[in-house]
């Protein structure tokens, strides 16, 4: 009987270290995949524009009325792909 006991509970810590091992390590691994997000844009570097870009995959259209002065922003991606540059008509 007591060595049942005894059995059980030993079984028992170990799996209470086991668990807290495992969420330590789990908890380490994640804080090394912290990233700083961007800065934020400047209020008045941003300039109006006019450009439309196209999904080449479902054809669902976009319209960027924003950006970043002096840059040519990057095309938004949509069904995993980037979207092509509409030329204005």
């Amino acid at each position: 009987m007591l060595a049942s006991v005894l059995g059980w509970t030993l079984r028992a810590l170990v799996a209470l270290v086991a668990a807290v091992l495992i969420y330590v390590i789990g908890a380490a691994i994640i804080k090394t995949f912290h990233v700083d997000p961007d800065d934020e844009p400047d209020p008045d570097d941003v300039v109006p524009v006019d450009l439309r870009y196209q999904c080449i995959v479902c054809g669902a259209e976009v319209t960027m009325t924003s950006a970043q002065a002096g840059e040519e922003p990057d095309a938004p991606r949509h069904c995993r792909e980037d979207m092509a540059l509409v030329p204005p008509v």
